[in-house]
């Protein structure tokens, strides 16, 4: 059967009542005397806002980093003494995103040729060299990196990456993530700009745990961003673009109803009901990064959008039977997009 698709009720651990028990008074009181010590940084995290930032400079949101002699980017390999970061990074007006690193540095070499740099687009090389979590290439004013798979390896990228942009004091920079997903009643190669970042109970809402307190956050992406890119798609033959909800999960298999996985708790009527009403609701693919990456970039103020290819469609199956020459054709799909885009705002386009 399919089960109540409403998230339940989290337990605020400020608000929670504790039984007057002697001998676990003591320990009580100095829980709650810590818990409100760090009450003040808990809850403003809930009243983030996303104030006109100034002069377009890109703001972090943590007060601890302005008492910080160093900060050293550790899964870039990078650092605020060990590097000239404003030097390196400054002139950055794009920040492209992808899951592949083989996939992010073709990426680079291709928008290096599309904006004619100078050079040998095979030159460029990987900025994060010196460690194997992520990749990173430069060209020009694009910046482009691989995420990994899934909400934690994407969000450890991101905190390094706003502070990166950050350190290296850079202004009007858009943020666009690139990649594949599954469709949701859409033919295979159909590229989804999404519209809204939604969870796995259609919420536009992203959650945290943060000291044991669950902190949600809004997933809403820039309208405007995300209806130019619906426009430049329309202006490139043979692009079918859509606008539509993004369902992240935290899992290829079930999380995405799923039924070829090493586990499967559920009947071919119940994940054809899931997607059914996934679609309802608005949702045209599913991936696993959206929704933590709309709510890092809002909250700090980013411009930001998610365009990604879909390689099946998920009323049809689960696995990709695509032939592997397609498959690619398919995955340049975005990348085509974001060029055009890139291009038009840098007055390139003929």
């Amino acid at each position: 059967m399919f089960h109540s698709l409403q998230p339940k009720n989290k337990t605020n651990v400020l608000g929670r009542e504790t039984k007057s028990v002697s001998q676990n008074s003591m320990k009580t009181s100095l829980f709650r005397k810590e818990l409100k010590i760090m009450a003040p940084i808990l809850l403003n995290v809930a009243n983030e806002s996303t104030d006109c930032l100034e002069h377009g400079l890109v703001h972090v949101k943590n007060p601890h980093l302005d008492f910080m002699e160093e900060d050293i980017l550790y899964h870039f390999n990078l650092g605020t003494k060990t590097h000239n970061l404003p030097a390196m990074f400054g002139d950055i007006k794009f920040v492209c995103v992808g899951g592949s690193a083989n996939r992010m540095k073709a990426f680079a070499q291709f928008i290096f040729k599309e904006l004619e740099l100078k050079g040998d687009c095979n030159d460029i090389d990987d900025i994060c060299a010196g460690t194997d979590r992520y990749s990173m290439y430069k060209a020009g004013p694009v910046l482009s990196i691989s995420h990994g798979m899934g909400v934690p390896s994407i969000s450890i990228m991101m905190h390094e990456l706003i502070k990166l942009l950050h350190h290296a004091r850079c202004r009007d920079v858009t943020l666009i993530r690139i990649g594949t997903s599954g469709g949701v009643g859409l033919e295979p190669g159909t590229v989804v700009i999404t519209d809204t970042a939604v969870d796995s109970f259609f919420q536009p809402q992203f959650e945290q745990v943060v000291l044991g307190k669950v902190i949600v956050r809004s997933t809403q992406l820039d309208e405007n961003l995300a209806q130019e890119l619906l426009q430049c798609g329309k202006e490139i033959p043979n692009l079918p673009t859509v606008l539509g909800n993004t369902m992240c999960t935290h899992d290829f298999y079930e999380g995405q109803g799923r039924l070829d996985g090493a586990l499967c708790s559920f009947s071919t009527e119940d994940k054809l009901e899931y997607l059914r009403k996934a679609h309802e609701a608005g949702v045209r693919n599913i991936e696993m990064e959206s929704t933590v990456f709309a709510a890092m970039c809002r909250v700090c103020g980013l411009k930001a959008a998610v365009i990604c290819v879909t390689l099946l469609d998920r009323f049809k199956g689960d696995q990709i039977s695509t032939p592997h020459e397609l498959l690619l054709e398919y995955q340049q799909r975005p990348q085509y997009l974001v060029s055009h885009f890139i291009k038009k705002h840098l007055g390139l386009h003929n």
